[in-house]
């Protein structure tokens, strides 16, 4: 007698949404908020200036980037919801159509005519929008545009990228900032690409290092602007 072991497997595509809006926030916040206090603080500005610098970058970012995570992914949501409409008028308007349009989907993808005629017909029966949706549009609850999630996951994890910067500059003196927002920074992209890459099953090494070179790149790039065009305040 043979015995069937039941395996649960795991995938990440629900998570697609809500993941890109966090990780591209986190990031964000992390990078912005850090370049512009080393900038600031590397054209000899004061220590409450550096301060300042940092929260109003972490308030003007996590409002800017909500409006255009909300605002984008509103877009999106707007041309789904068109393509949607089309297609269920075209399912009522053209039912034929519509069925043999299905089944050569399911042709290019393998099946012989039969049975693409046969899995056509049965989805079409049990919910033609949604088979349509799916397999010619490439739609799904999982893929779907959710603005509000989107616009809230990524305020969120921009100010808590933000806050790495900005709690670094609260703690340490003004002589050291510049090497302890780098270095604290640096880290912190670094366990942000290694999260990001466990949340979505991608390679650990390679999402962190990609996360942390590009972060280090643009603190290089306004510290050195720092340097060149600062005055003492």
């Amino acid at each position: 007698m043979s015995t069937h072991t039941h395996h649960r497997e795991y995938h990440n595509s629900h998570r697609l949404g809500w993941l890109r809006a966090s990780v591209l926030g986190a990031n964000d916040g992390i990078v912005s908020v850090s370049s512009l206090v080393l900038g600031v603080a590397a054209g000899q500005a004061s220590a409450k200036n550096v301060v300042l610098a940092g929260i109003a970058g972490l308030v003007a970012g996590a409002l800017s980037m909500a409006a255009g995570e909300y605002v984008s992914v509103s877009s999106q949501s707007d041309t789904e919801r068109a393509d949607l409409d089309m297609e269920r008028n075209e399912i009522q308007a053209h039912p034929e159509a519509e069925h043999v349009e299905l089944k050569n989907i399911y042709i290019e993808r393998g099946l012989d005519q039969k049975l693409a005629d046969e899995v056509a017909s049965q989805l079409m029966a049990h919910d033609a929008l949604g088979a349509h949706a799916r397999d010619e549009l490439g739609l799904s609850d999982n893929t779907a545009a959710r603005p509000l999630q989107a616009a809230l996951a990524s305020a969120a994890s921009f100010v808590a990228g933000a806050a790495v910067p900005l709690i670094v500059v609260l703690i340490v003196t003004r002589s050291v900032v510049l090497p302890a927002v780098s270095i604290s920074v640096l880290l912190s992209l670094i366990v942000l690409g290694a999260l990001s890459a466990l949340a979505s099953g991608a390679p650990i090494i390679k999402s962190a290092a990609r996360v942390t070179l590009w972060g280090a790149i643009a603190m290089a790039i306004t510290t050195g602007a720092g340097l060149l065009f600062g005055v003492t305040v």
